[in-house]
């Protein structure tokens, strides 16, 4: 085992963190306004999403319940993992380098969305019919010249990564 492996946490430390929907959306929330947030404007944010509220409808009573239960359970589980960093006399929290590792399991999937590596393999058997069928002299697909297909090809793969990295960001949390 290297150096970088103890560091790195655990499936189990990943999903036991992300198990609670209050803590995924401290760090949707630390992803959204940057390092340094204070816990009580966290705890303002998430009881307004909790409550389905603008920030400015949310009462005293729905704050002070988030709150508590960030200060003491899941802030503190999260600074144990290592995801954060918490210093709990100052109020202050924010995101470590190990929170990057939590952006693959983050990432939603729509339901009637195909998975990405299904998408890519179909297009490599697309393109390797097309190149199969040119090289056995299929009319059309004979006509058109290697470097035709070569460039089409590219075209097709960039657009194809544009799409998948797009698509990627408009679906991460945060």
């Amino acid at each position: 085992m290297t150096g970088s492996d103890v560091d790195s946490p655990s499936r189990d430390e990943v999903f036991t963190a992300l198990s609670n929907q209050r803590r995924r959306n401290v760090i949707t929330y630390l992803k959204q306004h940057g390092d340094g947030a204070r816990v009580r404007d966290i705890a303002e944010q998430l009881a307004a999403w909790e409550n389905d509220l603008e920030i400015n409808e949310v009462t005293y009573k729905q704050r002070k319940r988030v709150y508590t239960a960030l200060h003491q359970s899941h802030l503190p589980k999260l600074a144990e993992s290592g995801f954060i960093d918490y210093e709990p006399d100052r109020g202050i929290v924010s995101l470590t380098e190990q929170s990057r590792q939590l952006e693959v399991y983050l990432e939603v999937v729509s339901e009637n969305e195909i998975l990405w590596g299904e998408y890519y393999v179909g297009l490599a058997v697309v393109c390797g019919l097309l190149a199969g069928a040119a090289w056995i002299g299929t009319v059309p697909f004979a006509s058109v010249s290697g470097y035709a297909y070569a460039v089409l090809f590219a075209v097709l793969f960039g657009v194809s990564g544009l799409a998948h990295r797009t698509v990627t960001r408009r679906n991460r949390i945060g």
